[in-house]
């Protein structure tokens, strides 16, 4: 397994390459993987007034979302370390539509705190399990947090519960040339936390408390529409880069396999059902051990 810096160094690399395709497909990524979220989401509940921070924002969508149940007494904060998918999240949400949102280009491993710290709450949509060094991570949100601050996240599973993740870049890759590496073992990628006890683990050596990893099974459901479906997943995924670099002949191919792969999970007319299996992870912060953190007290209409 290689060292935290060379796997984070790989995963800065993989997101330059791979952000052209988030940022074209990001509205589908926003409306179609919903379910990836969804259980993360109702753990929080955010309320009007929160500030509540978005790990691994993205192009925005979910911190769009944050931003919308705080309203505008409220803050939603968003970090990703791709500058830019955060410029694309920027456009796509401006703070004249939405107030409260902001974005910051950073890698939360290597935070302090985060700025805007203390927050309420932190969410993070299958981001956790792609952190080089995730205990660093985990660590830095939970000193963003305010005592007694809560964390919901969402991660994959094992890659038996997601059969659809590998299929569309195994029909694409033969058609395209040389993959970025593939993670190894706990590596930084969709299946690093299969484990449960791992991410227990990870979370409680972060200072979490009352850690709670429970399994969740959603289905991400598109229109019937076999090569704009293998295009959005090859483009998201590891083939990504490669594909944009390749001629159209090969792209077509490369549709044309994943889609190939992928029809098992489609209904001829109605459309695909992509079965996804998630952990669900809450956690609560028992306090910072961050003296830059200042953390103000609940308002007297607060409610924990």
């Amino acid at each position: 397994m290689a060292d935290t810096a060379s796997l984070r160094a790989r995963g800065a690399a993989f997101w330059a390459g791979a952000a052209a395709g988030w940022i074209r497909h990001a509205d589908r990524q926003d409306e179609a993987g919903r379910p990836l979220g969804a259980a993360a989401t109702d753990r929080l509940a955010a309320r009007p007034g929160e500030r509540i921070l978005d790990v691994g924002s993205g192009c925005g969508g979910t911190t769009a979302e944050i931003a919308a149940a705080v309203g505008v007494t409220g803050a939603a904060i968003g970090v990703d370390i791709d500058e830019a998918m955060v410029a694309a999240a920027r456009r796509r949400f401006p703070t004249d539509d939405y107030p409260g949102i902001q974005f910051h280009v950073a890698d939360i491993e290597t935070l302090d705190v985060v700025p805007g710290a203390p927050f309420d709450a932190a969410y993070s949509r299958m981001t956790l399990m792609l952190l080089a060094d995730p205990t660093a991570g985990c660590r830095a949100i939970r000193r963003s947090l305010r005592p007694g601050g809560r964390l919901a996240a969402t991660v994959f599973r094992d890659s038996g519960v997601n059969p659809w993740l590998s299929a569309a870049m195994l029909g694409a890759a033969p058609h395209l040339g040389p993959l970025p590496p593939l993670p190894v073992g706990d590596e930084p990628g969709p299946f690093a936390f299969a484990d449960p006890a791992r991410l227990v683990r990870i979370l409680t050596t972060a200072g979490f408390t009352a850690v709670t990893v429970t399994p969740c099974d959603v289905a991400l459901e598109t229109p019937d529409d076999a090569d704009a479906v293998a295009e959005w997943l090859v483009e998201v995924g590891p083939a990504g880069a490669p594909y944009r670099a390749a001629a159209p002949s090969a792209r077509a191919s490369a549709r044309a396999g994943a889609a190939r792969l992928l029809r098992r999970f489609r209904a001829p007319g109605v459309g695909y059902r992509l079965p996804t299996g998630l952990w669900l992870v809450a956690a609560n912060s028992a306090g910072a051990d961050n003296p830059t953190a200042t953390h103000p007290q609940p308002r007297q209409d607060e409610t924990r």
